[in-house]
């Protein structure tokens, strides 16, 4: 039988993902990828380094046979299925997320330079979807940007992160 990458949906809890994966390593002798970002932010002005799943609650186990095995491991929820049996995962997708890994954590694409003068929406806070122009790149990932508020013309001070490019 050809081996085949199933997708076993897991506990959300984000440390029960690991276990999960290396508990089916050990007891049935499978290969999981379980792909990480990294992150960096900064939290009372210290930076502070973060390695999320890059899919929360999900793994990917190459499987040879017996996904029932899987499907019955400590910790899983249940497998992602296609019907009557398991979704299988194109080798395609899996060679991506492993060709995008450096050092053991996934790369995502870099979003757009901000450069002042570009039109930026707001993506998180009180100003979720405003449209406004960045004035300003200040240190400490913070942005200064003008928005039409209140009858004018109002300059923000955001974080870097709030925003992204139109």
């Amino acid at each position: 039988m050809r081996a085949r990458h199933v997708v076993l949906g897991l506990r959300t809890a984000r440390a029960a993902a690991h276990g999960v994966g290396a508990a089916l390593s050990r007891a049935q002798r499978l290969r999981n990828l379980l792909p990480r970002l990294r992150e960096q932010r900064r939290s009372h002005g210290r930076k502070v380094v973060r390695t999320p799943p890059l899919f929360p609650g999900y793994t990917f186990v190459l499987m040879v046979s017996g996904w029932w095995n899987a499907r019955w491991a400590a910790g899983v929820r249940r497998l992602v299925m296609d019907g009557q049996v398991p979704a299988r995962v194109p080798d395609a997708v899996i060679a991506e997320i492993r060709s995008r890994e450096r050092n053991g954590f996934v790369e995502l694409s870099k979003p757009a330079r901000l450069a002042p003068g570009m039109r930026v929406r707001v993506i998180s806070g009180p100003l979720h979807d405003q449209i406004g122009l960045l004035a300003v790149l200040r240190p400490h990932e913070r942005v200064l940007v003008l928005m039409h508020l209140l009858g004018g013309e109002q300059r923000v001070e955001l974080a870097r992160s709030a925003i992204e490019a139109v």
